[in-house]
């Protein structure tokens, strides 16, 4: 266990903060992320009024006194494990990696080794304790299915900005898409609130009383049978795009939890993180990395493409980088 005490915090709620969430209010008053407060009102720790509170969703009124504690970070009982990792840009605050497809981003029940963070372990000498002891400078997710980037926080102070980016929207993340199916608009917008399945709690769902989600999508190109998309993830739902895209009746190809029948045809889920643009968290110098075409995601492609035409697929890919830098 860490030896030193943990950080408290207390302040009443003022007037212009009415209706916010608890978990939204408290995380920014301790400087933690929201699904980090989100875990800590769960466990007890933070009180309303002088009583533990108990549901992170509670909407506040001007006046309420917010108290509570965040644990010190647990020093880390994790081994570094050398497995290969691409650390596509680095500076002393920040890195952003490639995540191969099939990487478990954290530890969790199931999946103990060979995850990301077992990785960045290995390959960064610091990282930022914010997340919890089985995060360590992580800032935000990608499925394990989804390949692509992921930015990394080397220290407190950087990840606490850079949540403040993702928060106010400020990062622009860019997503390649292969969905089902030919969509015959040019682009559009998915603003579609998004929450649990009831019958499934494996899976997300659009559901009235979710959580706001909003998805930008733009056609790159039309292969046989699917659609090539540059996805620009406004909010950052879990499964966002993928539920966005089942909604408008094309679910992302090879996706085993909305794809259907069609997920089986190929070999991995078509998603892939290929732009990220931020704000450099010391700096506030601007930041742009593009990841590389994974080489099981262009074989896929590929095979999508007009029979004899040896030139599509690469059309397509040229449209798709024309379109992110519209963004």
């Amino acid at each position: 266990m860490s030896k030193n005490p943990p950080e408290p915090f207390r302040r009443a709620v003022p007037p212009e903060a009415e209706g916010k969430r608890l978990d939204v209010f408290a995380a920014e008053l301790a400087g933690v992320t929201r699904s980090r407060m989100e875990k800590l009102i769960r466990e007890g720790r933070v009180r309303v009024n002088a009583k533990v509170a108990g549901k992170p969703g509670l909407k506040l009124s001007a006046g309420m006194e917010i108290c509570g504690e965040v644990p010190a970070p647990l020093a880390m009982r994790l081994e570094p494990e050398p497995l290969p990792l691409a650390i596509l840009y680095e500076d002393q605050d920040v890195a952003v990696v490639n995540k191969p497809c099939g990487m478990v981003v954290h530890p969790a029940a199931g999946n103990e080794r060979g995850t990301l963070v077992h990785a960045l372990l290995y390959h960064l000498k610091d990282l930022s304790g914010i997340g919890g002891v089985a995060r360590p400078g992580i800032v935000h997710r990608l499925d394990k299915d989804t390949s692509g980037l992921l930015l990394v926080a080397k220290h407190d102070a950087a990840h606490r900005a850079l949540s403040e980016q993702l928060k106010a929207r400020r990062i622009c993340k860019l997503y390649a898409a292969l969905a089902q199916g030919g969509i015959p608009q040019d682009g559009g917008r998915v603003d579609a609130p998004i929450g649990r399945d009831p019958k499934n709690r494996k899976r997300m769902a659009v559901a009235p009383g979710g959580r706001h989600a909003l998805t930008e999508y733009h056609v790159a190109g039309r292969f046989r049978g699917a659609t090539l998309l540059c996805v620009r993830l406004v909010t950052g739902r879990t499964h966002q795009i993928r539920v966005h895209l089942r909604g408008l009746g094309h679910p992302i190809l090879g996706d085993p939890l909305y794809g259907g029948k069609q997920a089986a045809k190929v070999s991995r889920l078509m998603l892939h993180a290929r732009r990220l643009t931020f704000a450099q968290p010391m700096t506030g110098g601007s930041v742009t990395v593009a990841a590389p075409w994974p080489e099981d995601f262009l074989k896929i492609l590929e095979g999508f493409a007009p029979p004899g035409d040896a030139c599509f697929t690469g059309q397509a890919l040229a449209g798709f980088e024309a379109l992110e830098e519209s963004f």
